[in-house]
């Protein structure tokens, strides 16, 4: 099975780029799932209903969130009611939403699961704990497991990873809107990447207009963040993975 993992989708444009573009590299490289991280899609801050519906037309068959799922209040009844959008699941139980979700796929049944990591970020439930908690819970109920691991540190998501490697076959990191180099097989068969990057305009900071970012940065005042213009692209990874010995053959960065 050929996965594609997409990096965060950054406001209104991107959403229509991968509505033009994303069935398209799906049929080129024979994607039988993809997973997309939708968390900015909404003009930098959360995700609408719409734009979520609009990306699982467009050909993803799962979304992944992050620190700002909560951004766009009307996500919140869709997160209750699709298991195709989930948000990470070491928020509060009381939180919108589930952390992970069970979807089948061409008879094989995927368990994907959504994660936020702690340094640098909120303060949330330790992520290895409830990964594992999760992983115990659905125990035979699933044929292979993928994680998003949104998170801001390198050391956290290689961390992670390590810790899962071989328990959860697709593991890669998001946050950062940069695609690392880094796309492995680890020892014990499980495909990874550090950060899959963005789906966004090109020509700003990761995604934001570059002037109101330095601005931020030289002056320390409050700045109203908007998406920068120009060129759009998408970043991320396809794993090829194995559903026989349930380990990844090769993982292979995208640009497109």
């Amino acid at each position: 099975m050929k996965i594609l993992a997409v990096g965060d989708v950054v406001g209104a444009r991107a959403v229509e780029y991968l509505q033009d573009n994303l069935w398209k590299i799906r049929n080129e490289n024979q994607i039988e799932f993809t997973v997309v991280n939708g968390e900015n899609a909404a003009e930098i801050h959360g995700i609408s209903a719409l734009d979520a519906k609009t990306l699982i037309s467009s050909g993803a068959d799962l979304i992944t969130l992050g620190n700002h799922t909560y951004g766009r209040r009307d996500i919140c009844e869709l997160l209750s009611e699709s298991e195709s959008i989930i948000r990470p699941a070491n928020y509060p139980p009381m939180a919108p939403g589930g952390g992970y979700t069970l979807l089948n796929i061409n008879g094989w049944r995927v368990l994907g699961i959504n994660i936020l990591g702690t340094a640098l970020m909120e303060s949330l439930a330790c992520p290895f704990s409830t990964v594992d908690r999760i992983l115990e819970r659905e125990k035979g109920n699933y044929d292979f497991a993928i994680l998003d691991i949104h998170a801001e540190t390198t050391s956290e998501k290689l961390a992670l990873a390590r810790y899962f490697d071989g328990r959860i076959a697709v593991i890669f990191g998001t946050h950062t809107h940069v695609q690392t180099a880094d796309e492995q097989i680890l020892p014990n068969g499980s495909g990874y990447i550090t950060d899959l990057g963005m789906t966004g305009p090109v020509n700003g900071i990761i995604g934001t207009e570059a002037d109101a970012v330095i601005e931020k940065f030289r002056t320390k005042m409050p700045v109203r963040f908007r998406v920068a213009d120009g060129e759009i692209r998408s970043c991320g990874a396809i794993f090829d993975l194995d559903t026989d010995t349930k380990k990844v053959k090769s993982v292979r960065r995208i640009v497109f």
